[in-house]
């Protein structure tokens, strides 16, 4: 796992709170001093909540479960879409479908709704519907690929969620704390960090900041997934390894004989 640099964090801007008017009182042991009416972040308690968080979601991904990002804001998707597809993890950046988790039954109906069209452009079905048809469902898949297409994949509850920006997407916030699914978020200072149970006190509005944090916890994700990959290859050899040593057990006690 990478070791956090506070002066990388530092060039990245991400000790800039928000106006000292917007502040949440709960995020002061987070922040370091006030600033031309602006708080400024504590990098080193920043660090250390990276650490942590970063060393959880290694394990999370190591167990063979999925880490849903969510983040709306235009600053954030981009790099969202990217650094999470980098490491084949489920990212939300449209908008939140309300019940995308106390209610995945009905939205893995429509993922496979979305599967379905796409076996009936495959098999021919579709070019036997009229014009008109075929428009409505190209129209149906375009609009469930904007709002679910990178969690086509997902066919069960995410083991945790991580969050750009904590007020914006307060809704998947509830969703998660209703299931008790571990939630893992940057937090900038007008925020309440007991919403979450890890946070990363960072500021959450710049690109640059969103994209220093995230580069470090998709690193630490990717890990994981490594080390799942290793584990598994070490089983598949040992299983292999059995037969062989049966073998040479039956050939020693024919000698024997």
């Amino acid at each position: 796992m990478e070791k956090v640099e506070v002066k990388e964090l530092l060039e990245a801007g991400v000790h800039f709170g928000h106006l000292t008017r917007k502040w949440n009182p709960n995020m002061a042991p987070y922040i370091y001093m006030e600033r031309n009416g602006i708080h400024i972040i504590n990098l080193y308690k920043t660090a250390a909540k990276i650490e942590e968080t970063s060393e959880a979601l290694a394990k999370i991904a190591a167990s063979g479960k999925k880490i849903l990002f969510v983040a709306t804001k235009k600053q954030a998707k981009d790099i969202v879409a990217e650094k999470a597809g980098a490491v084949n993890q489920p990212y939300i950046t449209e908008r939140w479908p309300g019940g995308m988790l106390t209610n995945f039954v009905t939205i893995r109906k429509a993922v496979k709704k979305m599967a379905s069209i796409d076996r009936m452009k495959k098999d021919g079905t579709f070019n036997s519907l009229s014009k008109k048809e075929r428009l409505q469902v190209d129209r149906l898949r375009a609009k469930l690929e904007k709002n679910l297409g990178s969690i086509s994949d997902m066919t069960r509850l995410p083991g945790a969620l991580f969050v750009v920006d904590i007020m914006r997407e307060h809704i998947a916030i509830k969703e998660a704390q209703k299931l008790n699914i571990p939630i893992f978020a940057m937090v900038d200072t007008n925020s309440d960090p007991r919403e979450v149970d890890y946070l990363i006190p960072a500021n959450d509005d710049a690109s640059k900041s969103v994209d220093k944090i995230l580069s470090i916890v998709t690193s630490a994700i990717a890990d994981g997934l490594n080390e799942r990959k290793a584990e598994k290859a070490d089983k598949a050899e040992t299983k292999t390894a059995k037969p062989a040593k049966k073998a040479e057990k039956a050939v020693v006690s024919e000698e024997e004989e």
